[in-house]
């Protein structure tokens, strides 16, 4: 039953049941990584890293894709509770044992830990690759507010190396449409709000972090 839960994505009610096996039984390894992932789900991050960090070093026998789950979820917690540092290697094994279409997350929350951290020539080497992997891989309207993020994360990140490179001349536009260019004002507004929430979170490291998604 407690399976059948966190398949319907029941979590709460699957967490109760498995602890009361745990209590009884003592669950072995696979179902005590439900538990941790039931915890992430829960937003309770501090039980999730207690449970996924014990047991994720000993699931090795598991398919990569489900061990790459395990890990994103850690490496989640710990990201959401401003653990960058220890992030990190989860993020890594996502990267080893995951699909490619994951893999733009991975990339994209390496970087904003280096960025945190100060790192930035590891920030921008992460954030170039989410870029690819999310282009590539990752290809719809849900992710162009990704995709702007990361593209203002690596000009902040070619600032702070030295390299930033110079804005290229404007080609003269033609002349357009009343429509055509009340859409691209619109979209200009949009993306300077965007840039200005964005740098301001990261870059002068605001208290709020990424919203978890359910």
């Amino acid at each position: 039953m407690a399976v059948e839960y966190f398949t319907a994505g029941k979590y709460h009610e699957a967490l109760l049941l498995f602890q009361s096996l745990d209590k009884k039984y003592k669950l072995n390894d696979r179902f005590k990584a439900y538990i941790g992932l039931c915890y992430y789900q829960e937003w309770d991050y501090i039980h999730a890293c207690a449970y996924l960090d014990e047991v994720i070093p000993r699931l090795d026998v598991l398919a990569p894709a489900e061990r790459s789950v395990y890990n994103y979820a850690c490496g989640e917690s710990h990201f959401q509770l401003r653990q960058y540092q220890q992030a990190i290697p989860y993020y890594n094994k996502v990267l080893e044992l995951g699909y490619d279409r994951d893999k733009g997350d991975a990339y994209f929350r390496l970087g904003y830990c280096y960025v945190t951290m100060k790192s930035w020539q590891e920030a921008y080497d992460h954030l170039v690759k989410a870029n690819d992997y999310y282009r590539k891989y990752n290809q719809g309207n849900a992710n162009e507010a990704r995709l702007a993020q990361i593209g203002n994360m690596i000009r902040g990140c070619e600032e702070k190396l030295g390299i930033a490179k110079p804005k290229p001349t404007e080609v003269p536009k033609t002349a357009s449409s009343p429509f055509e260019q009340l859409r691209r004002r619109a979209e200009q507004q949009y993306l300077d709000i965007m840039q200005q929430n964005i740098f301001y979170n990261i870059f002068y490291l605001s208290k709020e972090l990424l919203v978890h998604k359910k």
